[in-house]
């Protein structure tokens, strides 16, 4: 058995999104596989390749009465028992929710297609993915174990642009029109370090009820109306009263403020501020602008974007 998810981006309603906002959401090419084949031992064998094909983590799980648990005596290093911990509090939530043993026995791989420190969803398309495999549904088990949103599993699940809204019951996913004469001057800028959304949910958290309701609002509009962008001006203008919305929201400075102030177009922050991917417009190509201040990966919004 073999499934498929995709990776995403979050364009628009950082952290409002946890309150209701609609958010513009962009799921990409690359994303996981996971593949699942059955054995006879009762344990689960489980191995993470990376997009290279190499493997970055690899454990065995057994169950016993006191619940699920790794049968390595050594972990090679702290993340790979953090990553452990991870797998067990999945497979215990999705045995759960399926009501199936998955203790009979199976080999689990897991392959990716992106670089897992870009951000672009390790942990929602492999949830998607054991949702797939399972039948179950991939928000609960969400719930169960990350959290969140919500809106990367709808990009996992998704075939093109998406708008997004999360109620305190449900999910609202809409398919999106978003095909500008303008996608040829969007480009994507990873920031070299891996941002934990955990930190900024709280300074986005230290706001009044008030002000999140009115951020909410804002932000929602600013989603409906870059949908309807004609020109890049427009586009830009959009993104930039964005940014400085959540600037003041969650108290800390513009990306391109901090990082990188002389440069000649539009730079937005995406999901978690001061890490992962930044989106930036330009009416020329900036690699080399980038390259020159050290960050090295740059993506065209046509070779990433599905």
């Amino acid at each position: 058995m073999r499934f498929y998810s995709h990776g995403k981006l979050l364009i628009t309603a950082e952290y409002a999104v946890l309150d209701g906002a609609q958010a513009f959401c962009l799921p990409t090419k690359k994303g996981q596989y996971l593949e699942v084949k059955e054995n006879t031992s009762g344990l689960i064998n489980w191995v993470s390749k990376d997009e290279d094909g190499k493997v970055w983590f690899q454990d065995q799980f057994e169950k016993t009465s006191f619940g699920i648990k790794s049968t390595s005596e050594t972990q090679n290093s702290e993340n790979d028992a953090e990553i452990s911990k991870r797998c067990i509090q999945i497979l215990t939530a999705a045995e759960a929710l399926s009501g199936k043993n998955l203790f009979e026995g199976y080999d689990i791989t897991t392959e990716l297609e992106f670089d897992r420190n870009w951000g672009l969803g390790t942990s929602s398309t492999l949830i998607n993915n054991i949702a797939q495999w399972l039948e179950i549904d991939a928000y609960q088990l969400l719930e169960k174990t990350f959290k969140g949103s919500g809106y990367d599993i709808a990009c996992a699940q998704a075939e093109g642009p998406i708008t997004y809204e999360r109620t305190h019951e449900s999910q609202k996913s809409l398919k999106a029109t978003f095909t500008p004469d303008f996608t040829e001057n969007i480009y994507f800028v990873y920031l070299n370090q891996k941002q934990n959304s955990r930190e900024a949910i709280a300074h986005y958290r230290n706001q009044t009820e008030t002000h999140q309701k009115v951020l909410v609002e804002k932000v929602s509009n600013i989603t409906q109306q870059l949908l309807k962008c004609e020109t890049l001006a427009e586009f830009e203008l959009l993104l930039n009263i964005h940014e400085s919305l959540i600037s003041k929201a969650i108290n800390l400075p513009k990306v391109k403020t901090k990082l990188f102030p002389d440069f000649e177009g539009s730079i937005k922050s995406l999901g978690a501020w001061g890490g992962d991917f930044v989106m930036v417009t330009s009416k020329n190509d900036p690699k080399a602008y980038f390259e020159e201040k050290g960050y090295n990966v740059l993506i065209a919004y046509e070779d990433l974007i599905l």
